[in-house]
């Protein structure tokens, strides 16, 4: 099953009809908690479970995802333990290039 037609405007570089909720959620997760608007959240919420996304943050680094997106999370889920971090290297910087 896709998800909703709603939310295929994330997923301007596939198509979002051949995405597998299931399969696929870390991509869509990746890309409803960064990019999504309150709906688009809340039907991640309904879909998948709060414990799902919390596993979700847990699991492994989301370089894909902002500091901000991150710490919101983070103060929702009242978590004191660190999640996992990308190498400094993997980080999105706001510079086209450096130099």
């Amino acid at each position: 099953m896709a998800p909703p037609e709603a939310v295929h405007w994330l997923f301007w570089d596939v198509d979002a009809s051949q995405l597998a909720i299931e399969q696929h959620a870390d991509y869509i997760l990746n890309r409803l908690l960064e990019r999504g608007r309150l709906e688009d959240v809340t039907w991640a919420i309904q879909t998948y479970g709060l414990p799902r996304l919390q596993r979700f943050f847990r699991e492994h680094p989301r370089p894909e995802l902002s500091a901000r997106t991150i710490a919101f999370w983070r103060a929702l889920f009242h978590e004191d333990q660190p999640w996992p971090a990308s190498p400094a290297w993997r980080n999105p910087n706001s510079e086209p290039w450096h130099g």
